[in-house]
């Protein structure tokens, strides 16, 4: 059915579009409308930003023209929207500006930890994301928290889908790409640094 998910074994799949209904089905078996889900979800996820213009910090990475917001806001190349390598220490909005990247251009979201997925989970997500391609139209953003800690060869794992446009990988990591992250994945997504938000940019938040 158009518009369905096929989320992957081990993955969330998200999505905030406003016109479509989310059902949530609770742990009875009854069906509660999302709206009422939102309201009893963690705090840091009630807080997160839903537009660019609600992210404090980062000025420079979501600057006009930048490649990070060009994707966040839907563009893309000829050959289909890159993938980004989120690098800053923990804090400074990865997963947020992840969310945006799928949800401001409706496309499908799935994420994985690196700290517990594999190269069958990676495989799983990149047959689902061409599946949906190539009925839908619509590109799905893996986010794939902690790259660092993928090995090589499950980093190997992530280039088919890179390297041919059928998913935008959003990758994050704490610890420095040019050490913890393979050159042809690399040279194939924007390397986008992120900073620690200053004081006056925390007080914002929490007003």
């Amino acid at each position: 059915m158009p518009g369905s998910r096929l989320p992957a074994r081990g993955a969330r799949s998200v999505s905030e579009h406003a016109t479509r209904l989310l059902i949530v089905t609770d742990l009875f078996g009854a069906a509660e409308p999302a709206e009422d889900f939102a309201v009893r979800a963690p705090l840091a996820v009630r807080m997160r930003p839903r537009s660019i213009d609600e992210v404090r910090g980062q000025a420079d990475a979501l600057r006009q023209g930048s490649p990070l917001r060009r994707l966040i806001e839907g563009g893309q190349g000829v050959a289909g929207p890159l993938s980004a390598i989120l690098w800053g220490p923990p804090g400074t909005g990865k997963t947020t500006l992840a969310h945006l990247v799928a949800t401001a251009a409706d496309r499908d979201f799935v994420e994985l930890s690196a700290v517990t997925a594999g190269v069958k989970d990676v495989r799983q997500v990149m047959e689902q994301a061409l599946r949906i391609l190539d009925l839908y139209g619509r590109h799905t953003v893996l986010f794939l928290d902690e790259i660092h800690r993928f090995t090589k060869a499950q980093q190997d794992a992530l280039l088919p889908g890179v390297e041919n446009r059928h998913v935008i990988l959003v990758a994050a990591t704490t610890e420095n790409p040019s050490f913890s992250i393979i050159a042809p994945l690399l040279s194939r997504s924007v390397l986008v640094t992120l900073t620690s938000l200053d004081d006056e940019q925390i007080a914002d938040v929490l007003d």
